[in-house]
């Protein structure tokens, strides 16, 4: 067994490494430059889209509802802990190439907005769907449908929250326990007991008991309940992330023209050499590109199901996720983590810790005000998650069918917060940059109807 985790923790390093970068990233500014630079040019027309009404045809949600599930999912964990650990490992230089890489994602999220839209398909029942499945059997032709369901298997296990339910419940026991008060608490001893197990597991157990109770609540709800939430849900956290690091920005403000300057400055140092000012980019660029999911195929499943039938008009919309989740908000961690954290001196593998410990010492009580928005953070992923897995398992098995995902879903944290995950983790990655490589491909290969929808789209408006 030993053999067979470190098989695919290998894996997964190697696939997510450099072949993923490079495709997400290198696909990502082909698009950018042979669409004239459309997530720049079109910037003011995407903003005013939010404004317009008028989502009437086929679907199951708005395109605005669907812009904010996008973004309940991308702005998790990654965009706290994930930008600590660029910091740590790539220095503030790599918050300059994390912009880069954003602008980049917005015009990759573009096409699938757009293609998603272009191609939309149905369920077995009728319902209509969206996905990367659905635009390579509808856009490539059936004789790909093979790729479809390779994508809509990567699918299934890629987007099990692992990570969140292992990292939520570990910052929760590190914020708010002791290992004293673990092992002193009657209520825990007596379900370890029970169950044969030490008191910091069954810990873990009732809290992971807990988030799947919530995170059931809401997914049972189907796509309008997950969509409605996500625009209740994502507008706060994000407020209120804006206003503690407002507050820490206020406090410090003399310290401000010397962190950005560092961001520009270092972005293209080569002081300590050419590889290493490449080694800054790379960092910068994979940790935003992983907090994006920019060309991973999630936004096609729930951009699918947005009731706008005019592709442009959905990529549009689609393509603000990343200035929100790459753009504002691991801009607003970077300043926090640079005015008062201590990143030379922190780890890289605890990128939470050490956005925590800054937040502690620059707002009283902050450590928890961080944890109230992780906590958003991470169910906010989770109930958006549910959705593209079960949106997988229903092209695979049928509607059905397909939502016996659910129960699997949700049954899933209960397990990943308690055990270790290094090879679970390595599942997850493996699937997820297999799921960039059908996305990307497509992508790629339906570009020209992009832009020609494109050029259509905006000769109309003109005229």
């Amino acid at each position: 067994m030993d053999q067979i985790a470190q098989f695919i923790i290998k894996a997964a390093d190697t696939l997510g490494g450099y072949p993923l970068f490079f495709l997400l990233i290198g696909g990502g500014l082909y698009l950018f430059i042979s669409s004239g630079m459309v997530s720049l040019r079109r910037l003011p027309a995407a903003v005013r889209e939010l404004r317009r009404k008028g989502d009437g045809g086929r679907g199951q949600i708005s395109s605005v509802q669907a812009l904010a599930s996008t973004i309940g999912a991308t702005v998790g964990l990654g965009s706290i802990a994930g930008v600590a650990i660029a910091l740590v490992i790539g220095g503030p230089g790599a918050i300059f190439w994390m912009w880069v890489s954003a602008v980049v994602g917005m015009c990759t999220k573009y096409h699938e907005g757009v293609l998603t839209t272009m191609f939309k398909g149905t369920d077995d029942q009728g319902v209509p769907q969206g996905g990367t499945m659905h635009i390579i059997e509808r856009g490539l032709g059936p004789k790909w449908k093979p790729l479809a369901r390779f994508f809509a298997v990567a699918g299934l296990f890629g987007t099990l929250c692992i990570m969140n339910a292992n990292q939520l419940t570990e910052a929760f026991i590190s914020t708010f326990s002791t290992p004293q008060s673990i092992e002193s608490s009657s209520l825990l001893g007596s379900v370890g007991g029970a169950l044969g197990i030490a008191n910091l597991q069954a810990y873990k157990l009732l809290f992971g008991c807990a988030v799947c109770a919530v995170v059931s609540l809401v997914i049972y709800g189907g796509i309008r309940r997950i969509a409605s939430v996500a625009s209740i849900l994502v507008p706060f956290m994000v407020g209120l992330y804006f206003l503690m690091v407002l507050y820490i920005i206020i406090t410090n403000i003399e310290g401000v023209p010397g962190v950005l300057a560092r961001i520009f400055t270092e972005a293209f140092s080569l002081k300590a050499g050419f590889g290493a000012f490449i080694g800054i980019a790379i960092v910068g660029a994979r940790r935003a590109a992983l907090v994006n999911d920019a060309g991973i195929g999630t936004a096609t499943l729930m951009h699918g199901a947005s009731r706008n039938e005019t592709p442009v008009r959905e990529g549009l919309i689609a393509m603000l996720g990343p200035s929100i989740d790459s753009g504002l908000v691991c801009t607003l961690t970077a300043l926090a983590i640079l005015l008062c954290g201590d990143v030379d001196a922190a780890d890289g593998v605890k990128g939470l810790q050490v956005a925590v410990d800054a937040f502690s010492r620059a707002i009283p009580g902050g450590e928890y005000m961080l944890m109230l928005v992780v906590a958003c953070f991470a169910l906010s992923s989770m109930f958006s998650y549910s959705f593209y897995g079960t949106t997988c398992a229903s092209y695979l098995f049928g509607s059905r069918r397909g939502g016996w995902y659910r129960i699997v879903f949700v049954l899933s944290m209960i397990v990943f917060a308690m055990i270790p995950l290094e090879a679970a983790v390595g599942v997850c990655d493996l699937f997820y940059a297999l799921m960039a490589f059908a996305t990307m491909t497509t992508v790629l290969a339906l570009s020209g109807h992009v832009r020609r929808a494109t050029r259509e789209y905006f000769s109309k408006s003109k005229s």
